[in-house]
């Protein structure tokens, strides 16, 4: 088993999620490639977004079908703008590679805000370290584990 996948193990039972890792032959990096591989509906896959609201480093949690609105974020976490981290400050922050980004065991101490409508699924499937691992979770686990804040994130479809 990958370091990154234990290490999500680990994480999730220090804040008492069982997390059970499924590895895919194909890549999960992407909500589509997720959903596909898995087999579930694309609004159940967790999308670890790393941003950074005013200098401060944040994960949000989103919906496989929702886009961020970064004004969202910045104002959910108070602050004035937000942008996407490139990948060397993502791997820094969380100790993961994109597109294995899990939503908790980063290896700094991140605010995390999450999606209203992963809410709406019994469960849903995040990145467990790698882009070929994942693990399900129900939705109000997820929250409740991450300490994360609920709000509204997704950029209205026009």
């Amino acid at each position: 088993m990958h370091r990154n996948v234990k290490a999500v193990i680990e994480a999730g039972n220090l804040l008492g999620i069982t997390v059970r890792p499924r590895q895919f032959p194909e890549s999960t990096r992407t909500a589509v490639d997720a959903a596909l591989a898995i087999g579930v509906d694309l609004g159940q896959i967790v999308k670890s977004l790393v941003f950074c609201v005013d200098g401060e480093v944040v994960v949000a949690l989103v919906s496989g079908t929702n886009q961020l609105d970064e004004t969202k974020l910045a104002a959910a976490a108070g602050g004035e703008q937000a942008w996407r981290e490139d990948a060397d400050t993502v791997r820094e922050a969380t100790g993961f590679p994109v597109g294995g980004i899990p939503p908790f065991g980063h290896r700094e101490q991140l605010r995390v805000f999450i999606d209203p409508d992963l809410l709406q699924f019994d469960e849903v499937w995040a990145a467990a370290g790698t882009p070929h691992v994942n693990f399900p979770v129900a939705p109000d686990t997820l929250v409740r584990g991450t300490a994360g804040l609920v709000c509204d994130l997704a950029r209205a479809v026009v």
